[in-house]
């Protein structure tokens, strides 16, 4: 799966799966609820049939001429009587329990007037603890539901995401497809016109013709390095890293010596302080995408005849331009692909793609620094 297609089948799945998750829930919570009040309304209905059966029991005692009295109790409930004035007489319930009660969430009460007086009688309360197991029931299937709708939801919106992202996959194909096939035409037209340029210089040229050889190889060494950036995004998943002790400082002079007729063509003033054998263990065409990409940049966004500062040291590779900088909002989106901080200057957005997709490999870390119309400065940090 290409990383844009999975970035974009994760986002819909994730936007997916909250809005559905949130909808059970707010269903399963209604549900619940209802449910719940269902079951414990059954509970008090036992409580009311259980006070109509004592409040008879004592109405056929109070009728009998039978001279032993006995409190009518029942086996699914407690109860008590209490006289007019709401004092207790006799009942299952202890002494001491009020007749007013408030429900709490662990008992159920239910309060009958008896009428008349039945033995001095004039209120009954019943008493049931409320039976949790149909509730308990009730939330381990609601939970069960829940996992079960989440699988089911889960694979279905991995399906639909694959539906939906399928066009996107096959338009990304194309365009590799495009890119290889572009890359590789490109390739034979691009390594002629250099070695023609090199053989040129090599027997020599006039000076009056010397400007346009110029202006015909820098334009040559863009399109060469586009080239290279292209082929190394294309590959970057399938290329075998040969990774060498690499000399960095060695590699960053001939990678200077490559862009010199860019960096000339606008005057710039190349200030470079490089300790010797810096030793990185790399692979070297990762390390030019690297130094390339940094260079080119800072050599394109600089203004004419401004300075290009270039140090190497043991810890770090970094490069300070005079270029027109950027903004602080920009730098926090300058690292993706297709991004570009100035679109008059062309390019495909794809540099410091390169760059991070390279600091990330190794480990390394990547500072930029910028402030408009005062320059830029790139650090990159590794460890040796």
């Amino acid at each position: 799966m290409l990383p844009s297609e999975k970035h974009s089948l994760i986002r819909f799945l994730v936007i997916y799966l909250l809005s559905t998750l949130l909808l059970f829930l707010l269903a399963s919570w209604v549900f619940y609820n209802f449910a719940k009040q269902n079951i414990i309304a059954q509970q008090y209905k036992t409580l009311e049939y259980e006070s109509q059966h004592i409040i008879s029991k004592l109405r056929a005692l109070h009728r009998s001429n039978d001279a032993l009295l006995y409190y009518p109790k029942s086996t699914a409930v407690r109860s008590a009587i209490y006289d007019l004035d709401k004092h207790y007489i006799f009942g299952t319930l202890p002494k001491e329990q009020p007749c007013e009660v408030r429900r709490n969430a662990t008992t159920l009460y239910r309060l009958n007037t008896i009428e008349p007086y039945y033995l001095g009688a004039a209120y009954l309360l019943v008493s049931q603890t409320i039976d949790t197991a149909p509730i308990q029931r009730l939330q381990h299937n609601i939970v069960l539901f829940l996992l079960g709708a989440g699988i089911f939801f889960s694979v279905l919106g991995y399906v639909l995401g694959r539906l939906f992202t399928a066009p996107m996959r096959d338009f990304i194909e194309k365009m590799n497809h495009f890119i290889q096939d572009t890359t590789h035409e490109l390739n034979t037209p691009i390594s002629t016109i250099l070695t023609n340029i090199e053989m040129i210089e090599t027997f020599g040229v006039h000076h009056e013709h010397r400007a346009e050889l110029q202006r015909i190889a820098i334009a040559s060494k863009t399109l060469s390095r586009i080239y290279d950036d292209l082929t190394y995004l294309n590959l970057n998943h399938q290329y075998h890293r040969h990774i060498i002790a690499l000399n960095m400082s060695e590699l960053v002079q001939e990678r200077l010596t490559y862009f010199e007729v860019m960096s000339k063509a606008k005057h710039l003033h190349v200030d470079v302080a490089v300790t010797p054998n810096v030793i990185l263990n790399m692979d070297k065409n990762d390390a030019v995408r690297l130094i390339d990409n940094l260079i080119s940049n800072a050599i394109k966004y600089n203004r004419p005849q401004g300075f290009l500062h270039i140090d190497v040291t043991q810890k770090q590779f970094s490069i300070t331009d005079a270029g027109e900088g950027m903004h602080a909002q920009e730098l926090c989106s300058v690292m993706q692909r297709f991004k570009r901080a100035n679109k008059s200057e062309g390019g495909f957005g794809i540099g410091l793609d390169i760059v991070n997709q390279v600091v990330q490999n190794y480990g390394f870390s990547i500072t930029i620094n910028s402030e408009k119309m005062h320059g830029t400065e790139v650090i990159v940090q590794w460890k040796n």
